[in-house]
């Protein structure tokens, strides 16, 4: 009989352990989602001010479209470059390392040129002090504000999110029902680092 109960006792012992495994589990895959879910938020959250950014854009082509009759090959630039990044922004998931490389390189590409618009403007004082222009230069500011910020938050979750991935064992549970890698959100060129001037 004692044989039996030390049997029984042993059986308790594994059972226990494998429902405390169980739950552990359970709690890894479950904060696993959660993080996945933040850095999907914070997606959201940046992909709204571009979409802002990107429908401001035409409108400040418009205004100074009358002021800069000569310099249409920067107007079309802008134009271009805001409907490629348009065109990107509206497609792609934070999970898509290569969409997420496009965008990032569209955004760059695109700020490179609103500061080479805003630098052109400064020789054309009438549209400098044009009311319209002035109004879309401070929308547009606020906007870039709100992109940085919501970059930042964006960049803080996928961190917390790779880090968990990574670490072990909870690496064990990422790679057994593919949860991959987030990308940052990462200025591609240099000269992006700095905010886009739109001063007037």
């Amino acid at each position: 009989m004692s044989a039996l109960s030390g049997f029984g006792l042993v059986l308790l012992v594994l059972l226990g352990f494998a429902v405390v495994l169980l739950f552990w589990l359970v709690a890894q895959y479950n904060g696993l989602v959660t993080l996945r879910n933040r850095f999907r938020n914070a997606f959201a959250q940046i992909d709204v001010q571009l979409k802002r950014r990107h429908d401001l854009i035409p409108n400040l082509v418009e205004t100074a479209k009358g002021y800069l009759k000569h310099e249409r090959e920067t107007l079309e630039a802008v134009i271009q470059a805001r409907n490629k990044a348009e065109e990107i922004r509206s497609g792609v998931k934070p999970d898509d390392a290569a969409g997420m490389d496009r965008l990032m390189s569209a955004e760059s590409g695109l700020g490179g040129v609103l500061g080479r618009l805003f630098a052109l403007s400064e020789a054309y004082p009438d549209l400098k002090a044009n009311q319209t222009m002035m109004q879309l230069t401070e929308e547009l500011t606020s906007t870039e504000n709100k992109v940085s910020f919501a970059r930042q938050g964006y960049n803080d979750a996928v961190t917390s999110y790779n880090t968990k991935r990574e670490s072990f064992p909870t690496n064990l549970i990422a790679g057994t029902f593919n949860f991959g890698p987030a990308v940052l959100f990462e200025v591609a060129e240099p000269g992006e680092r700095e905010a886009v001037k739109v001063e007037f």
